[in-house]
């Protein structure tokens, strides 16, 4: 079923109001938005937060903590349960794409343990648990990779 072939129910759609089509529509002339003022204007109205002219809240309260979002390391993770869907011996990056496990972006790789892990395989990721490791190990897989068996932040 697509989107174009589901059924209109009598009742669950409104028409759109049309706005300054004159007098007889119910919303002509000032278009619903009363006599002058802030509001009234184009591209009126109080910004989100304001208060009045007090300090706003968020102004008031102090920030706290540390932010590392622009120089973070962010990773795509994998279960060792997702790998027995991949053909093949070897496991990469490109290969998880095929796959449709991980997207094709800037992101690292890391494998996780969670699951049973039947098939060994040549694994080759940025990173890999502890556990992902154990799994993979006792299924007679290797594991090829500058910074495996470190655990997550």
């Amino acid at each position: 079923m697509n989107l174009e072939n589901i059924p209109t129910i009598k009742g669950a759609t409104h028409s759109t109001k049309r706005l300054g089509r004159g007098h007889g529509s119910g919303h002509g002339k000032t278009s619903g938005k009363g006599h002058k003022g802030q509001k009234a204007r184009s591209g009126g109205g109080i910004p989100v937060g304001f208060e009045g002219g007090q300090m706003p809240l968020y102004r008031k309260l102090p920030r706290r903590g540390f932010n590392n979002h622009n120089f973070r390391t962010t990773y795509q993770t994998v279960n060792v349960s997702e790998l027995s869907r991949v053909e093949g011996t070897v496991i990469n990056r490109s290969v998880l794409i095929e796959n449709g496990l991980i997207r094709d972006n800037k992101e690292g790789v890391k494998i996780l343990g969670n699951g049973k892990l039947e098939k060994a395989f040549t694994v080759e990721v940025d990173k890999v648990s502890a556990s992902a490791l154990e799994k993979i190990e006792a299924a007679g897989g290797t594991v090829v990779s500058a910074s495996a068996g470190e655990s997550a932040e």
